[in-house]
């Protein structure tokens, strides 16, 4: 199993490049947009996968271990091959990929060319609470996609989810107070989002006599 590779930038492309290791270049397929804006003699390390088919052994690298552990994650789901986990990681960024999947929000995945409506649905349910670990990284103030907004809306969610509320009603309670102009900081936010949630429930209450 190859996990990593360091070298000097031979060629590049669009989703890909080719990398100088011992006298040898090794094609590595990358999500198109981030890895492939390497340029040719630059230093490149990058954490891989090697996928071994019958007929072809393909190395996929990243540039983060938050990448590939999702990229390992998209894989293992039905019907997602490595092309697709590619294109996956080529349109999101690991935050936005847990922040989909935690919101129950299939829709980002079936922009994503080649996802359809079955499969983008399957990507949710299948990642589901397997990358807690990259929201918790967000709220923590350490945002895999380095939107410090994103890392604060992320940790009111978490604050609400603690206090008993849905995780998908909790961060759609943040998402609309954002866009009702609340504070962007994260105590002025959280009770923007408190005031929104209970005023949802007491108009549920009051609508149920």
């Amino acid at each position: 199993m190859i996990a990593s590779i360091q070298g000097r930038v031979l060629s590049a492309g669009t989703g890909w490049v080719v990398i100088g290791v011992g006298g040898i270049g090794l094609r590595v397929e990358v999500p198109s947009g981030r890895v492939a804006q390497a340029h040719v003699g630059d230093d490149l390390s990058l954490h891989t996968s090697l996928v071994v088919r019958e007929d072809s052994l393909t190395l996929f690298g990243f540039a983060t271990s938050e990448e590939i552990d999702v990229f390992s994650h998209l894989i293992a789901v039905s019907g997602v091959g490595p092309r697709s986990a590619l294109g996956v990681l080529s349109a999101l960024t690991p935050g936005e990929i847990a922040r989909a999947v935690s919101a129950d929000d299939e829709k980002p995945f079936r922009k994503v060319s080649g996802i359809g409506p079955k499969t983008a649905k399957l990507i949710v349910v299948s990642l589901a609470g397997k990358l807690a670990g990259l929201e918790l990284a967000a709220a923590d103030g350490a945002p895999v996609d380095a939107d410090p907004e994103t890392a604060v809306a992320e940790a009111v969610r978490d604050g609400l989810v603690g206090l008993g509320w849905g995780e998908s009603d909790a961060w759609q309670a943040v998402q609309d107070a954002r866009d009702a102009g609340a504070p962007a900081d994260s105590a002025g936010l959280l009770r923007a989002t408190l005031a929104l949630l209970q005023g949802s429930r007491s108009g549920a209450r009051g609508g149920s006599r």
